[in-house]
């Protein structure tokens, strides 16, 4: 007969990590580690992306824009998908189909934002160290990676049917909600400075 930790390992581990978390950045454990990331930060505006960033306004520009369009195209991903999941959206085509395009989709629109986000993140470096914002962001997209790859995913691989619907809505409304905040708090950045 299966336990609870082994039936549901990838969720329990998320969860764990996603506390870790949490702790880190509200138990003071950043506080110790985060004057050691400055010389880090500081290396970034060193690098060749960098430099481009920092002198370059059209190359910050264009991949500022890259990145804006791999956001909206991961929200689309995200709004197709969860929408399905609550039966507000697609509903003539079979879940599984929506949620396995889509998420074949969102993981290209991921890599960009990553990819993208970098290079921002090079050429303004010591100014994001300073914003709490820019942690926060850090960890609302850390915690979105996890809940989407080691709760959502694995759960809507099974049948749909076998699952009970309350959990189903609620992981497309947390998935909806963590990956608003990704979003907001990346808004916030620009407006932070």
């Amino acid at each position: 007969m299966p336990t609870f930790l082994s039936e549901y390992s990838r969720t329990v581990s998320a969860a764990a990590v996603i506390v870790l978390l949490l702790l880190f950045t509200y138990g003071g454990w950043m506080d110790s580690v985060y004057p050691g990331l400055l010389g880090v930060f500081e290396w970034l505006e060193t690098t060749p992306f960098g430099y481009i960033g920092k002198t370059w306004g059209a190359a910050f520009a264009f991949v500022e824009a890259i990145h804006l369009i791999g956001l909206a195209v991961l929200g689309g991903c995200v709004i197709a998908s969860d929408g399905r999941l609550l039966n507000l959206v697609l509903t003539d085509v079979p879940a599984q189909t929506v949620f396995d395009r889509t998420h074949r989709v969102f993981v290209w629109a991921l890599v960009t934002l990553l990819a993208t986000g970098v290079f921002m993140a090079c050429g303004v470096a010591t100014k994001i160290y300073y914003l709490p914002v820019y942690w926060y962001k850090m960890l609302a997209l850390g915690a979105g990676m996890l809940f989407h790859f080691y709760i959502r995913k694995p759960l809507l691989g099974h049948d749909l049917s076998q699952l009970n619907p309350v959990v189903t809505r609620l992981v497309a409304i947390a998935s909806i909600l963590v990956w608003f905040l990704v979003a907001a708090a990346g808004r916030w950045i620009g407006f932070s400075g």
